[in-house]
Formats: structure tokens, sequence, C-alpha cells
């Protein structure tokens, strides 16, 4: 059975990157068979817009050729999803939230009766049976804080597509100390499980 990792980074670095360079040790750890990278700061998803939401909540069947031109980024980023059996995710901690960039893949994959559905009972995600590892690299934010918005935020949203088994791996507060900072990496890192 082939193994299949989704990555998608978000730092606006590319050196220097401390998000990037614990995403290759989780690739490393991991050692999926087949990779795919999805570089945010390297090919910008736009933001949504009402033509973009007109074409999302238009039914399939009803949709003019220029709504399903509008809907092919987000075709094609729900489809590497769905080929993935492990999404990795590294971002930094921008302002207490996730980047702007990161947060327009979101909105492209999290679409209502696509990713997810609304029942009797709530809504229940469309992508179950996936692992995500969560690689979120700070200066000054605890992850896990009070003042940390990014990293429930996209448990949240994870879990909103029916990705529960989720594992972080996280270089945070670097700027207040460093060493431990890489310490809580490396162990991270040493619990997630190949």
């Amino acid at each position: 059975m082939t193994n299949t990792l989704l990555r998608i980074d978000a730092s606006a670095r590319h050196e220097d990157s401390t998000s990037r360079a614990l995403a290759d040790a989780v690739v490393d750890r991991l050692a999926p068979d087949t990779t795919l990278t999805r570089d945010l700061s390297a090919q910008a998803i736009p933001q949504l817009d009402a033509g973009w939401l007109h074409a999302a909540f238009t039914g399939d069947d009803q949709r003019s050729d220029d709504q399903r031109a509008r809907l092919a980024l987000s075709e094609t980023l729900i489809e590497e999803l769905r080929q993935a059996d492990t999404l990795l995710i590294s971002t930094p901690i921008y302002n207490f939230g996730i980047p702007a960039s990161l947060k327009a893949w979101i909105d492209m994959i999290a679409r209502a009766g696509v990713t997810f559905r609304y029942t009797e009972n709530g809504p229940e995600g469309l992508l179950t049976g996936k692992r995500a590892v969560l690689v979120i690299a700070s200066g000054g934010t605890e992850v896990d804080s009070g003042i940390d918005y990014a990293t429930p935020y996209l448990r949240h949203v994870l879990g909103f597509v029916g990705i529960t088994d989720v594992q972080i791996v996280r270089s945070d507060l670097q700027s207040l100390d460093p060493e431990a900072s890489k310490a809580r990496a490396a162990a991270d890192l040493n619990g997630l499980a190949a």
C-alpha cells in the first residue's frame, strides 16, 4: 500500500525558515512513498470573491463553464488532499494567527457537500481516515496558550473536514529561549510515529 503525504508550506520565508526545516525533518521521519508539495508563498492562492462563492453554491449540474473555471483550483487542492494519507502543514504564527496564504488554502478546501456536510446532528467531515501533522513555529507565542489563535483554529478546521488524528511538532517561543524551543521541537519530532 502506498503512503502519500501532502505537504503544505505557509512560511513567507524560504531561507532560515524554522517551520520549513522542521517539515523537512518530519518528511524524513515519516518516509512516505510519495510526497506532494504545495508552497503557498510560491504559488499564491486567491482570496474568495462573490463569483467564487456563487459558483461553489451552484449545483454541479447547473454550473456554467465560467463557474467551473472559478472552482478549478479548489477542485485541484481538494483532490490533492483526498489522495493524501497524511497531511503535513508547516506554518509560522504571524500576529497570533495563521498566514493569510494558509487561510486562503483552507477557504478553497472547506466546501459544503464536498469536504463536509451539514446533517441533523451538525456538521460532518468527509475527509476521514487521514492523519495530520502540524509544524508550528513562533518567535514569542507559546503553542496552545491563550494568545495562540493558530493551533486551535487549525485543529478545529481539520476536525471540521474529518481529520481528527492531529499531532503537533512545535518550535515556539524561539525569541525568548532558542535552546528550549529546539528541545521541544526535537521531543515532538521523536514522538511522531513513522
